[in-house]
């Protein structure tokens, strides 16, 4: 399903509608309404066309990049300003790269569905371990304490970064239920942001309730010239955290945008 990257380019081109519709509905637990924020782009930089961008991390000026697909998934150290990649490891051909974060002085990798993932050397990108896990692997992020992991369900899972064991778990809702297809995760001031696959929406989400407290609309990224070529869906949320820069892109798409976000209110 996660392969057939023409069938998903032209839901892409045809705008894919989000699957929550960003809703402001009512809903069943509390009276408020859930605020839906748009953007403005501060700056637009190049981004590798071939890249299948999974996860993406803002580290101490540094951006990193996970990319997927067989036989062509790599970690990746990339110039915000040019797009080039300055360091590459490149994954097994039997793996589907997915989610990356930056933990202290490792990278963490996860892959789609071997149930297996991989610790690198921040520096040097050397392969330090790998590591097990139950769920199919989608996006990783960290709250400087628990890795967080989503799975392509509405579950969040709070591993432990040493040992990775689960150690909690919580069901993301919003109005109208549970919200599935969670993929790439960046951790943002207290909140949790997810990409929800297959929409242009960002959910901002609780990490000790699961329940999204905001949503994000980027329909419109892209402009038609950019989807001249075949492109995918919106995926890869970075924060650099010094500067409070939020970065967005997707999977094979030319451009990464430096956004800031517009209240509903």
């Amino acid at each position: 399903m996660r392969v057939a990257i023409i069938v998903l380019g032209l839901l892409a081109l045809l705008g894919a509608v989000c699957a929550c519709s960003c809703s402001e509905s009512p809903a069943p637990t509390t009276s408020s309404i859930t605020p839906v924020y748009s953007y403005n782009v501060v700056n637009t930089y190049p981004h590798d066309r071939s890249a299948f961008t999974q996860g993406l991390v803002f580290e101490e000026g540094v951006l990193y990049e996970g990319t997927g697909l067989n036989g062509r998934s790599t970690l990746r150290r990339v110039e915000l300003e040019t797009g080039e990649v300055l360091q590459i490891h490149e994954l097994p051909a039997q793996f589907f790269g997915e989610g990356v974060t930056v933990y202290g002085n490792d990278i963490i990798q996860l892959t789609w569905q071997p149930h297996v993932g991989f610790v690198y050397d921040r520096d040097s990108f050397e392969l330090l371990q790998e590591f097990n896990y139950s769920t199919q692997g989608w996006g990783i992020t960290h709250d400087g304490e628990r890795l967080i992991m989503s799975d392509g369900t509405a579950t969040l899972y709070f591993l432990d970064p040493e040992t990775f064991e689960e150690i909690g778990r919580v069901g993301v809702y919003d109005n109208d239920g549970y919200v599935n297809r969670l993929n790439e995760l960046e951790y943002v001031q207290g909140e949790i942001y997810v990409n929800v696959w297959q929409t242009n929406c960002i959910a901002r989400i609780d990490p000790q309730t699961g329940q999204v407290v905001g949503w994000i609309e980027l329909k419109g990224l892209l402009t038609p010239e950019d989807r001249g070529e075949l492109v995918d869906v919106l995926n890869g949320i970075a924060y650099d955290a010094e500067n409070a820069r939020l970065f967005v892109t997707g999977k094979l798409w030319p451009k990464l945008f430096e956004i800031e976000l517009i209240s509903a209110g």
